[in-house]
């Protein structure tokens, strides 16, 4: 008599190529706390295009005419968000020291009113692009989690990085940097 355990083994075999065989060969994002980094043996997921208008500017931000030009970073905050009022000059000084290596950054209020959102700029005195999505239209498409969270999108139009959380400010040279490292762009 023959005995027969397909389910058994096909699930030894999925345990065993998860713990082993998928680390080993790189084929896992990593996760550490609330931050997940897409790995490199996979295709980080595509960045939901859209455009909008930046608060009290004429400029409109077309998130499409990025691909292959700048590294964008999506901060998803809110006047109402402690930590996001803590974390605003660390943010700017991030904005202002990646600048010119080809990083656009730019905060979405979420959930929030023009007048907050304006007061919000003037008391932290921001220097980076202010947009508003009070429905969440966009923040939805990303991923959004609560504030504060940033989104890294890469030269290629894909997600390498989303934090949730504080300390968002502090992980972000590491990420930019390496981002910028593997997406030269192309010389002219």
């Amino acid at each position: 008599m023959r005995r027969r355990f397909p389910a058994a083994g096909l699930a030894l075999i999925a345990i065993f190529s998860c713990a082993v065989g998928g680390p080993a060969l790189g084929l896992r994002d990593s996760t550490v706390g609330p931050i997940t980094i897409v790995g490199r043996a996979w295709a980080a997921p595509a960045a939901p295009g859209f455009r909008v208008k930046l608060l009290d500017s004429p400029r409109t931000l077309d998130t499409r005419e990025l691909i292959g030009k700048r590294v964008l970073v999506l901060r998803f905050q809110a006047s109402y968000c402690k930590p996001c009022n803590r974390e605003s000059a660390a943010l700017d000084r991030l904005a202002l020291r990646y600048r010119n290596r080809g990083v656009e950054v730019l905060a979405l209020h979420v959930q929030d009113t023009i007048t907050d959102t304006r007061r919000f700029v003037k008391r932290n005195t921001v220097g980076y692009g202010v947009a508003l999505d009070p429905q969440l239209t966009i923040g939805n498409r990303y991923g959004f989690k609560g504030t504060p969270y940033t989104v890294v999108v890469d030269r290629k139009g894909e997600m390498i990085a989303q934090i949730t959380g504080e300390s968002a400010l502090t992980r972000l040279p590491k990420i930019l940097d390496e981002a910028l490292a593997a997406d030269s762009p192309p010389r002219s």
